[in-house]
């Protein structure tokens, strides 16, 4: 008995042991940032070892985030982007997805075969077919062009009608026979028990539109509609300069702040409702 829980302790001691090794490492790029951006130009170039400790920070390389560069207004068109393309998308998905999983109609199956076949198709040539219709519509450096090809999700819709499936179907038939209509039974039946996935898929939306460089880096020139990621490198070549690391940590620290606070404050729900999505019954 005593051997089982000695080698029940060892291999606990050797788990934590190796989290411990990853978590470091993982973490270890994030420490750099922070570290690098309290550091002075001055004090930065003349390391020709690195320093794993500051010894005389300084926030100057955060004032010049605000006040070099224009980090205010990257700031302001990725919120507007974000909640706006989050709001339209939960618009979209969560109708589609009640569709999908409760209403009964000839080729349904077929239908969502066919959307769940749209996610074999390569980023690349959705990209270049978004590309093509934004210009044609002449929606280059406008928010529209940005938010439109965003509006909507295959594999969200999938997660959500999976978690909507989840739900006994005694109770949409109890409800009909209440006389509840099919919207009145999704706002107060289905989204209420789907709220953990719902909140997650919000969550989740909302870290990819801050994320996002691709699209935006691709439709706008004009650096009033440029995005916090985008506006990354627009700070590189015409604020801070190529050599000026410091202050290019600096302004990715503040950029990345409101995502970690986000993922640490609703990383419970974040997981309960990745796990609920995937179990039926």
């Amino acid at each position: 008995m005593e051997i089982k829980k000695k080698n029940s302790g060892l291999a606990k001691g050797l788990i934590y042991a190796l989290l411990t090794v990853w978590a470091l490492i993982v973490l270890f790029p994030f420490y750099w940032m922070v570290l690098t951006s309290v550091k002075s130009f001055a004090a930065y170039n003349s390391e020709y070892i690195p320093r794993f400790i500051v010894t005389n920070p300084t926030l100057q390389n955060y004032a010049d985030a605000f006040t070099t560069v224009p980090l205010g207004r990257y700031f302001l068109n990725t919120l507007i982007f974000t909640v706006v393309t989050t709001g339209l998308m939960m618009l979209v998905i969560v109708p589609a997805a009640f569709a999908f999983a409760r209403l009964e109609f000839r080729g349904r199956n077929l239908v969502f075969a066919l959307f769940l076949s749209l996610m074999m198709i390569p980023t690349e040539l959705v990209i270049i077919t978004n590309y093509v219709t934004i210009v044609n519509w002449n929606m280059r450096n406008t928010y529209l062009g940005l938010i439109l090809p965003s509006v909507t999700s295959v594999f969200y819709i999938y997660l959500l009608k999976e978690n909507f499936e989840a739900i006994p179907d005694s109770l949409y038939y109890a409800a009909k026979v209440d006389g509840t209509s099919d919207i009145k039974y999704l706002c107060k039946v289905m989204i209420p028990i789907s709220q953990p996935t719902i909140v997650t898929i919000v969550i989740l939306k909302v870290i990819e539109c801050w994320n996002s460089y691709v699209w935006p880096r691709l439709i706008t020139y004009d650096a009033n509609y440029f995005l916090v990621s985008n506006g990354i490198q627009e700070i590189r070549e015409n604020g801070f300069g190529r050599e000026n690391t410091p202050a290019m940590m600096a302004a990715v620290v503040v950029i990345s702040i409101p995502l970690i606070v986000l993922f640490l404050v609703f990383r419970k729900k974040i997981m309960a409702g990745v796990s609920r999505g995937g179990t039926k019954g």
